[in-house]
């Protein structure tokens, strides 16, 4: 790992450049690869404090490329936990959902900002694969690694991750082809559906899902949520009604972009308390995720120039 041949310029740790100036310059680049490996900010975040552990421990003067020898770091902390966090998940408590990116902003030009291998719609979909599937695909195809590289940080042989990569993007390719980045219109539909649970209006209600909505849920071992996805608009929308009625008036509801779609934070004594996304797609809203786990909080407001 010492002389990595990833296509990376970086300048050794010791030609002039404190330890911590390099780690810190790599900083949002590192949390960015983690977070799109991981789907969690906490997960990402210790990562990246493990990947600095290690890294003001090593011999400096031994390490030719910073850049590739952090990515190949991170990379492996990352791979490692997400294989853990799949075992980990057969014991979860109801769906697990990744963490949003949430900007308190309303405002349709903000979404094509947003880097589409980190929107909720792109997130759930990489759950879908195999956590091996996912490592090879992100790394090839989002970061641009080499497959030598990617071996490296997999344990395996290039060619085994040259075919999960290519196994994954077929997967992947199949799910793009029903997904639509979200639009104007997409928040005159999410605003449309809020009023109406807002007013009790139930058919306005219905009449804004598609015909195959979902409604997924996550809280955790420790907060109540829906232990199974829900489908059809008609249970949807009573669910939705029956928890909007529960709210009291000290509760404080804000438009935001919950990654990458139009949604709603709430509120309570400036305590976050849930966060949900509304994705839409030829006018509809075909799926909405509601994240009330509040181990999964740490971060979630962080500016997407946190993150690379």
């Amino acid at each position: 790992m010492n002389r990595d041949d990833e296509a990376s310029d970086g300048a050794g740790a010791g030609d002039g450049v404190g330890v911590s100036d390099v780690f810190e310059a790599a900083r949002a680049r590192l949390t960015g690869r983690a977070y799109r490996i991981l789907g969690s900010f906490a997960d990402a975040d210790d990562v990246v404090q493990e990947a600095w552990l290690r890294w003001n421990a090593a011999d400096q003067a031994e390490i030719d490329n910073p850049d590739a020898w952090l990515n190949t770091v991170v990379s492996r902390l990352a791979i490692d936990r997400l294989r853990q966090r799949k075992r980990d998940e057969e014991r979860y408590t109801g769906p697990w959902l990744p963490t949003p990116l949430v900007e308190r902003s309303t405002d349709p030009a903000d979404v094509a900002e947003l880097s589409d291998s980190m929107t909720s719609a792109f997130l759930i979909m990489l759950e879908e694969l195999t956590p091996d599937e996912r490592a090879a695909f992100l790394l090839a195809d989002v970061f641009g690694d080499r497959y030598d590289s990617i071996a490296a940080s997999m344990g395996r042989t290039p060619e085994s991750c040259r075919q999960l990569a290519s196994r994954a993007r077929r997967k992947v390719r199949a799910a793009e082809q029903r997904r639509r980045d979200a639009t104007a219109a997409s928040n005159e539909v999410a605003r449309r559906f809020i009023i109406a649970l807002a007013t009790g209006d139930e058919e306005a209600a219905i009449r804004c899902l598609a015909p195959d909505a979902v409604y997924v849920s996550d809280g955790g071992p420790d907060h109540r949520a829906a232990r199974h996805p829900i489908r059809e608009p008609s249970r949807i929308v009573r669910l939705l009604m029956h928890l909007w009625r529960r709210f009291p008036e000290s509760w404080s509801f804000a438009p935001a972009l919950v990654g990458g779609f139009p949604g709603i934070v709430i509120e309570l004594d400036d305590r976050l308390f849930s966060v949900t996304g509304i994705e839409v797609v030829d006018g509809c809203i075909v799926r909405i995720t509601s994240l009330v786990n509040p181990d999964k909080f740490r971060g979630i407001d962080r500016p997407r120039t946190s993150l690379e």
